[in-house]
């Protein structure tokens, strides 16, 4: 599994979405002028007529106050589908991460098995079933799997975040390398109709670069923030939806017995 399993779908999109301009603001001076419909007067509307959202901005100014909300969040929770460079299959997660670093989720590789993640300070703690240990020792001699799953399958296990078998799982769990980091691109996004996701206004909007195609959902109340993007693109599709902006992150330390990998040098 690759770190950019995450930003076949998302780095791109959000890399196509941001817009110049974003840099350099306070957070709190930023979300105060991101709130959806800033600086126009409600007596401007008719008391009988629906407030348009984002009245007079075009679908990429829309996305630029989406990505800067987005960046400027203290944590978020992540699920859905997403394309896995190195199978070639999907990666299917549930994970909540934020600022700090820390991260509790998670994740199917190719819907086999299960692996359980937390990531609080520089350890990473994480539990598999057998089908994802099976699954992802594929190819390897059966006494060595048989081996493999007998010591840790079902268990709690721990291990340093910095090192490097921990990178790849643990790079999920950072917002930056998530997110991408993409601050400075020209954004053509078009707008499309109002919707919901999970229940929250939405307002739809379009995005192609060359052969990739993506459709970004953004709140239309509150902050403006990103709830669902998908990648319609034929060969990378794939979804995440996004949630629980600024709420506490649940990575406690695991109970009961944890086998410490770095110790048996595994």
């Amino acid at each position: 599994m690759r770190r950019t399993a995450f930003a076949a779908l998302c780095l791109t999109a959000v890399a196509s979405l941001a817009v110049t301009g974003c840099q350099g603001e306070d957070k709190a001076e930023g979300k105060a002028k991101d709130k959806p419909g800033a600086g126009q007067s409600d007596r401007s509307a008719p008391a009988d007529k629906p407030k348009e959202p984002f009245a007079g901005l075009t679908g990429g100014e829309i996305a630029d106050r989406a990505v800067k909300a987005t960046f400027d969040a203290d944590s978020f929770r992540m699920k859905g589908d997403i394309p896995d460079e190195e199978s070639g299959g999907t990666i299917t997660m549930d994970m909540a991460l934020d600022r700090k670093g820390d991260c509790a989720g998670n994740m199917s590789i190719g819907g086999e098995g299960r692996a359980d993640l937390i990531k609080t300070g520089d350890t990473l703690y994480m539990k598999y079933d057998e089908d994802f240990l099976r699954a992802q020792s594929e190819g390897a001699p059966e006494a060595e799997v048989d081996a493999t799953v007998t010591l840790l399958a079902g268990k709690w296990t721990k291990m340093s975040a910095k090192g490097s078998d921990a990178k790849a799982f643990a790079d999920f769990c950072d917002m930056d390398t998530v997110l991408g980091g993409a601050t400075d691109a020209e954004s053509d996004a078009t707008r499309g109709k109002t919707t919901t996701v999970d229940g929250t206004p939405a307002i739809t909007l379009y995005e192609k670069d060359g052969k990739e195609s993506f459709t970004l959902y953004v709140a239309t109340e509150g902050e403006p923030y990103v709830l669902r993007l998908v990648s319609t693109t034929p060969s990378d599709e794939g979804s995440l939806t996004f949630s629980d902006y600024d709420e506490p992150v649940p990575a406690d330390k695991p109970t009961g017995e944890i086998l410490d990998l770095d110790a048996l040098g595994a």
